[in-house]
């Protein structure tokens, strides 16, 4: 703090009452008299229940997916590799209502490969699966950016020593290169998380809102804003309270 100009701070406490403020106003509405009551009703629940177990669900194939890209663009150069990190980062930038338009048209029962599932009996769109592919489509860059930072930051010397030693690529991998990364792998996993338990887009496009089959919690605070708007403040004020877990989650294994 003392190596900074002090003229910092009234931007710096400006942006954080931008973003603090919005918030406060939030759980000032909170009907906390009936707030029990309001976030543990039948759909609030399913919603709810929905949302974490698709959001773990795409948590784990952000992992199995993401591990290998971030592994890829750390340890390769040239224009081929740049090509495929910017394509793999385009869901950060792109609406999520535009990513579950590409899905639909995906995987959808007209879409490039849903009309050959189709054809074996497989239906994917306004699925739970959809949810699922919905929310890894917009979260898989947060975990492959957080490993691919930390993969280049870690170098390669102990790689090439382990592998000087004798070592075969798998096994440096999962003895050197994985655990000097694993606090980037654990906060991307967390964002990665977060971001799919938030995800509303792309998933009302791609899977509709089907109470226990696609409506997530997201979805649910939507459609409540207009018929019981109390239920709503409540049940955002939960998905708030969830997101500031993950968050101080995450930077607690970013820290450590």
């Amino acid at each position: 703090m003392k190596t900074l100009p002090r003229w910092i701070l009234l931007p710096a406490g400006l942006g954080a009452l931008f973003v603090i403020l919005p918030l406060a106003a939030m759980a000032l509405r909170v009907e906390w008299s009936d707030f029990w009551g309001l976030i543990t009703s039948e759909s609030s629940l399913a919603a709810l229940r929905l949302s974490l177990q698709t959001s773990l669900a795409s948590a784990a194939a952000c992992v199995m997916l993401g591990v290998p890209m971030a592994l890829l663009l750390a340890r390769s150069d040239g224009r081929a590799v740049s090509l495929l990190r910017s394509l793999v980062l385009i869901p950060l930038v792109l609406p999520p209502v535009v990513g579950g338009i590409a899905l639909l048209y995906t995987f959808g029962r007209q879409g490039l490969l849903g009309r050959h599932l189709e054809v074996m009996g497989v239906q994917i769109a306004f699925s739970t699966t959809a949810v699922v592919l919905a929310q890894t489509f917009v979260a898989l860059p947060f975990l492959v950016l957080s490993l691919e930072g930390a993969l280049r930051t870690a170098g390669t010397r102990y790689e090439r020593a382990a592998a000087s030693l004798g070592a075969r690529p798998s096994r440096v991998l999962t003895h050197v290169t994985l655990p000097l990364v694993l606090p980037a792998l654990l906060s991307g996993t967390v964002l990665s998380f977060a971001r799919a338990l938030g995800e509303f887009g792309a998933t009302i496009t791609f899977a509709g809102s089907l109470q226990g089959t696609t409506r997530t919690l997201p979805l649910e605070i939507y459609l409540q804003r207009e018929s019981d708007p109390e239920a709503a403040v409540a049940l955002s004020f939960v998905l708030m309270l969830v997101a500031i877990a993950v968050i101080a989650l995450a930077h607690r294994r970013r820290s450590a």
